[in-house]
């Protein structure tokens, strides 16, 4: 039997958890780019959104999952988005991934609504803003949030991700971090 799949972007997981490490700054990056790139895949997404750069781990996860596609990136860090755009760069998708920078209150609101893919895993999810969210995506489209077992305001966007009304979700891991969801 085979083993997973290896992640073509590991050194870059791994120089993210070293900036944060020496910077103290919130660059957490998502633990399985593999699994965002084939859940691209099996999306034939042509546009998605990303909540939560850092220094672009999952972007480029994104990214090859679906070579047609492209990634709008939001952060607001702008050491996070240099090195980001410096990683893209390097792995020759920079044409295909624009980082937006600033925070999620002022870029989202500047986005054309229609992507089929939205992944939010920048902080602990707040209901608003996965209105908000909702109304960026396709009906159809996946939404992929991380952190629903943070607490808080987490509780009730995992309430409102599994209210069957709306939204069909799944969880993908046994703690109840990360969710799947289609819009219904």
């Amino acid at each position: 039997m085979a083993g997973p799949a290896a992640d073509p972007f590991a050194k870059i997981r791994a120089a993210t958890d070293a900036h944060r490490a020496k910077h103290r700054c919130s660059a957490y990056p998502y633990d399985n780019g593999p699994l965002l790139a084939a859940l691209a895949g099996v999306a034939n997404a042509r546009r998605i959104l990303e909540l939560g750069t850092a220094l672009g781990y999952t972007a480029l996860s994104f990214a090859s999952g679906t070579p047609d596609a492209t990634v709008d990136t939001i952060e607001r860090d702008p050491d996070h988005v240099q090195l980001a755009r410096e990683n893209f760069a390097a792995a020759g998708v920079d044409h295909r991934i624009t980082v937006h920078e600033g925070d999620f209150a002022s870029v989202l609101p500047t986005l054309d609504p229609g992507y089929d893919v939205v992944f939010f895993d920048g902080g602990t999810p707040v209901t608003s803003l996965h209105r908000t969210l909702r109304g960026l995506l396709r009906t159809g489209g996946t939404l992929i949030t991380a952190n629903l077992n943070h607490g808080g305001t987490a509780e009730a966007v995992r309430r409102a991700l599994f209210d069957g009304k709306t939204w069909r979700s799944a969880f993908v891991d046994e703690d109840g971090e990360t969710a799947i969801s289609v819009k219904l």
